[in-house]
């Protein structure tokens, strides 16, 4: 059998790059986050907005990178400030352990680097929480060297622009050397930014704009009238479902009790109503499930279910209300609820449960 030719690309890589960068001048959006022709980008910017913008979309960024910017402006005020004000801060973003390690990546910059991002590599990728990925975006943006990150946006650009055929995600070496071959250049931030710019706007994962794109002509995937095939991906596997029993206890002066999650699991240190452990043999008998109450009081089950999608399984729950009781743990009434880092699956559960200002 013959071997299966390394894929490369397409054209001289300066010449893609010349293409790329005239499209993107054109282009580009105007985001909070992205400095203007000119200037020169914040380090501190650039690294909030791309640990927001993992496993989130711009439109959602957008409506909370103002805010939280407000709130910390810097490094060292993010460094000193309480977890809870960071996951309060952090409301509507999801993926909160990205927040913790936010945070315990400020406090290593002022601890290690007096308060400034550093620009040294090696430095830059001991500081905990920074994936190889947000370590490349802020040499690129912030420091203009020469790298390329390459997310799910940049992986099916190359993947098409040279017609690779191994399903991802075996095809992330492949085309991490690809980029490695394309980066360089006198604007590698803009370079960076480009393609996955051109992957949000034109290069999309369905009906890609292939007119609009300034690598038409080079495009293997295109050329071969495979672009909407690619890049090819493994066979996912079933997300399974999990059932659990959450429970609303109030107390005479109307308040609800709350919990905070351990730190190292999911949705840690967020506030949520206690409940049974989450497992994929459910839905939980009724005697099952009150063994995990938190007071012994009168439960009635509230119509439906509440269900949360996360990245690997689904989440089914039932709500379970009771009161006036009493128990150990963090009470709040609900005009208060608004101060609290509460995750949408809380929210879910409280609006479920007809609690006002959820």
């Amino acid at each position: 059998m013959a071997p299966v030719p390394t894929p490369t690309l397409p054209d001289d890589p300066a010449l893609l790059r010349a293409g790329l960068l005239g499209w993107y001048d054109r282009a580009r959006r105007r985001l909070p986050w992205r400095a203007e022709p000119g200037e020169t980008a914040d380090p501190y910017r650039v690294l909030v907005s791309e640990i927001m913008l993992q496993q989130t979309t711009v439109a959602t960024v957008r409506g909370r990178y103002a805010g939280f910017l407000a709130r910390f402006p810097d490094v060292a005020s993010l460094a000193a400030a309480r977890l809870d004000d960071v996951l309060h801060a952090w409301q509507g973003l999801g993926y909160y352990r990205r927040a913790r390690a936010l945070h315990a990546l400020a406090q290593a910059v002022v601890a290690r680097h007096g308060g400034r991002l550093p620009a040294e590599p090696a430095a830059l990728a001991a500081l905990p929480g920074l994936g190889a990925y947000t370590a490349a975006a802020v040499r690129a943006i912030a420091f203009a060297e020469p790298v390329l990150a390459v997310d799910g946006n940049v992986a099916r650009v190359l993947a098409r622009l040279a017609a690779v055929e191994r399903p991802l995600p075996a095809a992330m070496p492949v085309l991490r050397r690809l980029a490695d071959d394309l980066a360089g250049g006198d604007r590698p931030g803009d370079l960076a930014q480009a393609l996955i710019e051109l992957g949000a706007l034109v290069c999309r994962p369905r009906a890609p704009a292939c007119l609009e794109c300034p690598w038409s002509a080079a495009c293997r995937a295109r050329l071969a009238g495979v672009q909407e095939r690619l890049p090819a991906k493994s066979p996912r596997r079933e997300r399974p479902t999990r059932h659990g029993v959450a429970f609303l206890l109030t107390d005479a002066a109307g308040r609800i009790l709350l919990e905070r999650r351990p730190d190292d699991g999911l949705l840690g240190g967020l506030v949520a109503l206690p409940g049974t452990p989450w497992i994929e043999d459910g839905p939980w008998t009724a005697k099952a499930a009150l063994a995990h109450a938190p007071a012994p009081v009168a439960w009635r089950s509230l119509p439906g279910t509440v269900r949360h999608v996360f990245t690997h399984f689904a989440l089914e729950l039932e709500l379970l209300a009771g009161g006036p009781g009493t128990a150990g743990g963090l009470w709040a009434l609900p005009a208060e609820l608004g101060t609290l880092a509460l995750p949408t699956l809380t929210r879910k559960l409280l609006r479920h449960g007809g609690v006002a200002g959820a």
